[in-house]
């Protein structure tokens, strides 16, 4: 017998701001599929469905390589068959290299293509395998986790910027085409701390980045991943009216933008 709890995947579920929104779902009496990449991931996925387990809920875990359709296909047909529904989709599955944006040579078409094909073309590929699902529900919610570089143009490499700022985008035509069963909205999130760049900076690099944020932001900090996923789960539970969004949440970084 299927469970009758909502049920949200999250992509990229195994670190930063995917397994804050794994803990905050579960909090909530959300039933999970979490995604994992790779072994190491997979490990990492492991402690979280076990800090999910203590509210009461069972993820299911599931390997999950965005840039293959049958991967995302599976994903979704998997979760549909262990809980009989989908009720939210959060697209927090990313990645980037660090990359000066003046250094035009250092940023090659592959790489651009390689980020492109993570973080937008996948984050549709996945969102595009539980519209069925998501409509059936019939209050079917999809967030996006998307990044202020993609409104200032700024962050990680040109390649992650304009891949965010296509998700924006993509945000905004996916709520049109979707609705009014689906309502699709996204979070840009400045820099997050123990997001996706503690995983592609050493520590010292990281922690320079860390100190020119934080002492850049007009609220002299930065964020930490269950800021937004406590918003994921807002706009997901308790915004009915609201889709076709992006939220800035950065912590005033946009205002330095120019």
């Amino acid at each position: 017998m299927h469970d009758l709890k909502r049920v949200c995947l999250i992509t990229g579920a195994a670190t930063g701001i995917g397994a804050a929104c794994a803990r905050e779902f579960a909090a909530h009496g959300w039933q999970l599929a979490l995604s994992w990449l790779d072994d190491a991931n997979h490990v990492q996925l492991l402690d979280v469905a076990t800090e999910c387990e203590v509210h009461g809920i069972s993820p299911l875990l599931q390997h999950l390589d965005v840039t293959s359709n049958d991967s995302c296909a599976a994903f979704a047909a998997t979760a549909l068959q262990r809980f009989g529904r989908i009720d939210a989709l959060i697209n927090c599955a990313g990645t980037t290299r660090f990359i000066a944006h003046a250094d035009l040579d250092a940023l090659t078409p592959e790489e651009f293509h390689r980020t492109y094909d993570v973080n937008t073309v996948g984050l549709y590929r996945m969102t595009r395998a539980c519209v069925p699902a998501l409509k059936a529900s019939g209050h079917g919610s999809v967030v996006n986790i998307s990044s202020i570089g993609g409104v200032i143009g700024r962050g990680s490499s040109m390649a992650y910027a304009a891949s965010k700022g296509a998700v924006n985008t993509l945000t905004l035509s996916l709520a049109r085409a979707l609705g009014p069963q689906i309502r699709v909205n996204a979070i840009a999130p400045g820099f997050v701390e123990g997001g996706l760049p503690s995983r592609v900076l050493d520590a010292v690099r990281h922690a320079e980045v860390l100190r020119v944020q934080t002492e850049s932001s007009p609220l002299q900090r930065v964020s930490q991943p269950e800021e937004v996923a406590a918003l994921a789960c807002f706009i997901t539970e308790r915004a009915p009216g609201m889709t076709g969004t992006v939220i800035q949440m950065d912590n005033g970084l946009h205002l330095n933008a120019g």
